[in-house]
């Protein structure tokens, strides 16, 4: 053992709770902690360095930002080898959301090392956790590499913390979207659903019609009901170009 190794496993006491931290999430021993500490450093609690310059963790924010979106691109383009580049696209907005990072980090604990005024620390009305999150893979990035970070994030961070298969149903959820669009535009959405009945079929199948304030929109036809809305509802999904 080097005395570089030396000194990497035997951190100073102040900084024994970065070095928890960073053992529990990322299961790595930094060899820089004060890029770490600096990434949990929001901006109400910037530190003044010198005159006129201040720090804080915006610019790991603005560089982990980067790696995720490079990482999750990559992960999905593994993942599903035959999806297209518009369900692609959606699911890696759903994965680097404000939503899904704030999350993210939360479950990690990290809001209970962020440095903030407190004044910033309402996790409902802002994205300072996962910002905060997107500022220590920032700092993982330059301190660890690009390959390290890749391998944290795909190995350890998402499968702990992500919900692949539950963010893909919420993609494959179009009659929920397209309500949820209405709603939010003021139209009226309806299924007009039917079951039909053939001679040549043992069982029966299903047609929907779906109208946005009186427009047809959608069609689907399927062996359930629920199949048949879904069906119909992609089809007005598609047209309306929801994201």
């Amino acid at each position: 053992m080097n005395l570089r190794q030396l000194f990497r496993r035997r951190p100073s006491g102040a900084d024994r709770p970065y070095y928890d931290l960073l053992k529990r999430i990322f299961g790595i021993v930094p060899d820089n902690v004060e890029l770490y500490k600096l990434a949990l450093v929001h901006r109400s609690a910037s530190v003044a360095i010198d005159v006129g310059r201040v720090v804080n963790n915006e610019r790991l924010e603005f560089l982990g930002d980067a790696v995720i979106e490079t990482v999750v691109s990559e992960l999905l383009f593994i993942e599903y080898p035959e999806a297209n580049e518009g369900f692609l696209s959606r699911m890696r907005s759903r994965m680097v959301s404000r939503e899904t990072l704030n999350r993210v980090a939360l479950d990690m604990g990290i809001d209970a090392v962020i440095v903030a005024h407190p004044s910033s620390l309402v996790a409902s009305r802002n994205n300072i956790y996962g910002d905060a999150f997107e500022a220590l893979v920032g700092a993982l990035y330059l301190d660890q590499g690009y390959e390290t970070a890749n391998r944290v994030l795909i190995e350890r961070v998402f499968p702990e913390y992500v919900d692949l298969e539950a963010l893909e149903q919420t993609e494959k959820d179009f009659k929920s979207r397209v309500i949820e669009w209405g709603q939010k535009h003021h139209r009226a959405v309806e299924f007009h659903s039917r079951e039909c009945t053939d001679a040549l079929e043992l069982t029966p199948h299903f047609e929907c019609e779906l109208t946005i304030s009186g427009t047809r929109y959608g069609y689907g036809e399927a062996r359930s009901k629920k199949e048949a809305e879904q069906l119909a509802a992609r089809e007005a999904y598609e047209q309306l170009n929801i994201q």
